[in-house]
This record gives structure tokens, sequence and C-alpha cells, in this order.
């Protein structure tokens, strides 16, 4: 009987023409989540340029957030029903026509819509190369695959914000999704003339979970909505967020329901059955929040209090980008050598932990220097964290259940994101007030020291009327004080991100020793 294609041997060697099918798909995954993050820095221009309001913008990047997350855990029935070769082809052909529409949209209406479509569409990339990576690759190949999709999933978003704010200094914010063009064209080429690892299975079409989807829809996007938005609106204060959280647990009743009674589910759940999946997809979901959570602190700071423009900042912030680079190889041989996983990802986690540890000792004046550890540390731990999390997740399961469960893979970490900047947010605006509160009491002008701060501040503009000096000492004082209110606000975030990886780490001493994946015979 000639050997399933989508389940290698282990002393089987990976043609070289699938290879190249195979890197090129991890070029379209990199296209995908990097199209997450390269907007963010460049908000303001876009916003300019499509005549919107400051409110009206984030949803250039909710729209796509939204979109992404409804698609992801559909994928693996998609991929199914068409095979991963015509899945990867449409999604990479759609995302690259969607990217080319967000280049010439004059409204925000339309762009809107095209960034919906560009993160609906284009996020079926991401959990397919996931499950490819398990299905095409014997064994002893896996450790160096799965550090080139790790690698790819963390450095993605790191070097966003980067490239975004380069690409729109140098040239316009157009080019954020030109750029998408030539390797858009290249992977569609690549993908449709050398994989072809599976056939569709076009008898899934019968009994087609409808109520599931809708369910489904219902959930994740109305649940991605509440995440982005709720801090902008004072969560449930506002009465659209009331809504979508009434509609979001409508929709999880109703997926969970028919996910779990239904013959053929839109989502298979039977995944979480394996421990080392629901276990790897807990650490996912943490990694979640350490990756996009941090990709957005630091540039909020260096934007806010220290003032740098979006190019520098992103010069900054490449150093996390090249450490997950450098250290990749390391995260490979460990992977290779250490036959068990959870000691590399507690040090990850550690790790993570001591970068968040050091940067809770931040003040408003920190620079390259004082940044350069934190981040070299903070490069180095999401590559011993997200390789080990891959092996434990996704290389315990048979065949038959990747496409599926790497959809589940995948949305956990982007909701761990979603939920992390949630958080993050809802907290600093807290955090902020609290000790503002704390600190007016001190900013009293009968207090000795304040009335002497606010002398020296008024003394230096003699030429102005006495009530002018005050009122400009007062401002002057003000502006110190809620400054430094939100430093502490950033302070007390790293502190609890510091305790979430530091109980991480040690939580990896309770997961179960992943064990070998069923052989290709089993799986079927």
């Amino acid at each position: 009987m000639a050997q399933n294609p989508a389940a290698p041997s282990s002393a089987g060697a990976t043609p070289k023409g699938r290879l190249i099918g195979y890197f090129a798909m991890v070029l379209g995954m990199f296209m995908a989540i990097l199209d997450i993050q390269i907007v963010s820095s460049s908000l303001t221009e876009i916003q300019a340029g499509l005549s919107a309001s400051a409110d009206e913008i984030s949803w250039v990047q909710t729209s796509y957030l939204i979109a992404e997350v409804i698609m992801i855990p559909f994928s693996g029935y998609l991929s199914r029903l068409l095979s991963t070769r015509v899945l990867f082809t449409v999604s990479a052909a759609s995302f690259t026509l969607a990217s080319i529409g967000c280049a010439l949209a004059t409204n925000l209406e339309t762009m809107i819509v095209l960034r919906a479509l560009q993160g609906f569409l284009g996020g079926a990339m991401i959990p397919t190369v996931f499950a490819s990576t398990y299905m095409m690759f014997p064994r002893e190949k896996m450790a160096g695959a799965t550090v080139i999709i790790g690698l790819v999933a963390t450095l993605a978003p790191t070097i966003g914000p980067t490239l975004g704010g380069y690409l729109t200094q140098l040239f316009s914010w157009h080019w954020l999704f030109l750029i998408n063009i030539v390797p858009g064209v290249i992977v569609i080429a690549l993908v449709w003339t050398f994989i072809d690892i599976d056939k569709p299975n076009y008898a899934l079409l019968k009994g087609f979970d409808y109520t599931g989807l809708i369910g489904l829809g219902l959930f994740l996007g109305s649940l991605e909505y509440v995440l982005e938005e709720g801090t902008r609106n004072d969560w449930f204060a506002d009465e659209a967020i009331r809504g979508f959280t009434a509609a979001s647990i409508l929709g999880a009743v109703l997926f969970f329901w028919r996910s779990l009674t239904y013959s053929n589910p839109i989502v298979d759940l039977k995944a979480f059955r394996n421990r080392n999946f629901a276990t790897g997809c807990l650490f996912s979901l943490t990694i979640g929040v350490g990756l996009y959570g941090l990709v957005y602190l630091l540039p909020l700071y260096l934007g806010r209090v220290r003032g740098l423009n979006s190019l520098q900042i992103g010069e900054v912030m490449f150093v996390t980008g090249l450490a997950q680079f450098l250290s990749a190889p390391l995260a490979g041989f460990l992977a290779r050598k250490v036959p068990d996983p959870r000691p590399v990802l507690a040090f990850g986690f550690a790790l993570l932990a001591a970068s968040t540890w050091l940067m809770s000792d931040l003040t408003g004046d920190w620079q390259f220097d004082q940044l350069l550890l934190p981040q070299i540390m903070r490069g180095a731990a999401l590559m011993f964290c997200i390789v080990p999390i891959n092996v434990i997740a996704l290389g315990t399961l048979p065949q038959n259940e990747l496409k599926n469960a790497s959809g589940l893979y995948n949305l956990t970490r982007n909701l761990g994101g979603a939920f992390g900047l949630a958080g993050i947010n809802t907290i600093m605006t807290e955090r902020t007030n609290f000790h503002w509160n704390r600190m007016v009491d001190f900013i009293n002008p009968g207090r000795w020291e304040v009335q002497q701060y606010m002398d020296s501040i008024a003394g230096l503009f003699g030429d102005r009327t006495a009530a002018d000096q005050t009122a400009f000492a007062v401002k002057m004082l003000t502006t110190k004080v809620q400054g430094q209110a939100y430093i502490m606000s950033f302070i007390d975030v790293f502190t609890l991100l510091t305790i979430l990886f530091a109980a991480a780490a040690v939580a990896v001493a309770f997961a179960q020793r992943p064990k070998q994946a069923p052989a290709s015979g089993d799986a079927h």
C-alpha cells in the first residue's frame, strides 16, 4: 500500500519540492501575522489619509483581529474539506488582493471592510502551517521545523511596528499593504506547484453545521470586539459593550452545544481530551499575553513617555527581534537534544519573568542602554517558550486531529493576546488614577516643599504677572505628577506580568511529560 503523504515515516525524507512549498507557506503565515501589528505604529498617518476620527481609526486594527479570530478555528474544517493546497492558495490569493484594496482605499468604510476580508481570508494560513509541519516532516526533522514556525509566530508581531514605522516614514502608509503583493504572488505560485499532502473531502459538506458556524462567529467576533473596545468605552458602562457581551455568551452556548452534540461539528473539540494538548493551549494562552502585551507596552512607553516617533521606536524594538533570531538555533538544538521539553519551557517562562522584573524598575528617562538587557532576555525567552509549547500541544496528536487542533491551538495564542491587551489597558487606567489620587495630597500648595518647587518654577518667568506665574507652576507640577502616576502604572503592569510568567514556570512542573504521537497508521 502506498504511504499516506500526510503522515511521513520517520525514515523518510521530505522531497525538495515539498520543502520549497513549505517555506512558501511559512512566508504566507509571516505575512498574515505581520499584518496584525504592522499598522499599529502608523494609525495616525492612516487616519489623516482616510479623514477619520481618532476613535474610528482603531477599527482598521479591530476589524482585522475580529475576522481573523473567527477564521483560525474554522480553518481546520476548510482544510479537510478543500485540502491544504487549495485552502492555502485561495487564502494567500485573497489576502494579497485584499491588501491591494487596502492600499487603494480612499475612505474608512472601505478600509474596514477590506481589512476584515484580509484578516478572515488570510487567517487560514496561520493554523494550516502549524498542522502541515507535523504532517510533512519525519520526527527527526521536526525540531528544526518547529523552530522555524516558532520564530515566525513570535518574530512577526515583534517587528511589525518596526517595519510599519519604517515604511510609513520612508514612503507612505499605503506601502504597509503594497509590500504584500510580491511575496503574495510567490507564495501562491509555490504552494500551488509543490504542496500536495492531502486530498479534499467534499463529503464534509453533507450536514454542514450552519448553526455551529453562526455560534462560532457570534462567540469569538463579539468577544474580540469587547476585549478590543472595552477599555476605550469604559466597559459595561457602554451599551454596545453590554450588547456584544450578551451576544458572545449566546454564541458561546450555541457553539459549545453544537460542538459537543452534533455529529459533524464545524470545530471538533475532542482534541482537548488529550491532556498534553489542553496543557499546551493554556501555555499558549499565557505566551500570547506576553507576546502581544509586551509588544504593546514598550512602544507605548517609548512614544508617550519618551516622545519617540514610530521609526525611533522600531529601532529600539529591533533588539528583541534580533535576540529571537539569534536564539533560534539554540532553541532548535535543545528541542533535538532534550527529550522532555518541560525543562526548556520552564526556563523560558523564568527568563521571561526575569525580563519583566527588570522592567519593574522603570523610570521616565530610560533609554536604549537600560532597555537593552530586558529586551534581549525577552527575545530569547519567547523562543525557549514557543518551541516546547508547540511540541507539547501538537506533537502528541494523531494525524487526523492535527488540522482541527492547530486552529484551536493558534486561537488560544490570539485570545491570550486579546485578553492581555484588554487587561493591560484596564490595569493601566485604574492604577494611573489610583496613583494620582494618592499623590494629589502631596502637591497641596500649602506644603512647604510644594511651595518651594512652585516658586522655583515661577522664578523662571519673572516677566509675567504673579497670577500667570502661579498658574503655570501649578500646570507644570500637575503634569509632572500625572507623568509619575503613569510611570507607576507601567511598573504595576510589569510586576503583574512577572508574577504571571513566574507562575507559568512553576506550573510546567505539574504538566505531563509529552508522549510520542501515535504512528501514522493509528491516525486513521
